[in-house]
């Protein structure tokens, strides 16, 4: 008889949800800092489906408060996010990826998680048109417009200064010397409010800008 009452006291683990400790003694939060998370984490991932996972609607939503707006900047953000290339996010995902954007994260962690945002076909290089498609991606989401002819003189500006080995692309040991040589670059991977995350929630607030490339 006990053994039957003891089976309806057991809870059901949430989906994707981990331990607060575990995640903190992993990433650059305390544990009560992943617990503020948990509530933020709650709120993204009921916006339109309450399944305790994060869909790409609700990442977008959270972003551009519209579920159906597409911009590649998203779209690269949420691939990293989903850590497991399942379709969605979930907390342990939510909460290791965010840990980048910490400010106790060190920079070489920073400027990594960046070249792989950059890095769209996943080769180890950042070519070009991937340049291009990133810097108009994020013009798009800050809703900033300027001509094609300035846009493409940005791109060549940074690429005549990242590609060191003038083979036509940028490789990791290019970007992180380009990014030094450029910090402000950097601006937009440090979220100061994941460092006060239990006085700022539900104020919390995913804010992006354009980067500096010139």
């Amino acid at each position: 008889m006990r053994a039957f009452r003891n089976c309806f006291c057991l809870q059901k683990p949430k989906l994707g949800f981990e331990e607060p400790a575990i995640l903190a003694a992993e990433t650059h939060f305390t544990v009560n800092e992943v617990e503020a998370l948990y509530d933020l984490f709650k709120k993204l991932s009921s916006s339109v489906v309450d399944d305790g996972q994060i869909h790409k609607e609700e990442f977008q939503l959270a972003f551009f408060n519209n579920s159906s707006k597409q911009n590649l900047f998203l779209d690269r953000l949420f691939d990293l996010f989903d850590i497991k290339r399942n379709g969605v996010i979930e907390f342990g995902e939510f909460v290791r990826s965010l840990s980048v954007f910490h400010p106790r994260a060190p920079e070489a962690d920073k400027i990594a998680y960046l070249f792989r945002l950059y890095d769209i076909r996943e080769t180890g290089f950042i070519e070009h048109d991937e340049l291009k498609e990133m810097v108009l991606a994020l013009l798009s989401e800050s809703d900033v417009s300027l001509s094609v002819d300035v846009v493409e003189s940005i791109v060549e500006k940074t690429m005549m200064e990242a590609d060191l080995k003038g083979d036509g692309q940028i490789d990791e040991e290019e970007w992180t010397e380009f990014v030094k040589n450029n910090p402000s670059i950097l601006k937009n991977m440090t979220l100061p409010h994941l460092k006060d995350v239990t006085l700022a929630f539900p104020s919390f607030i995913l804010n992006t800008d354009v980067s500096d490339l010139e």
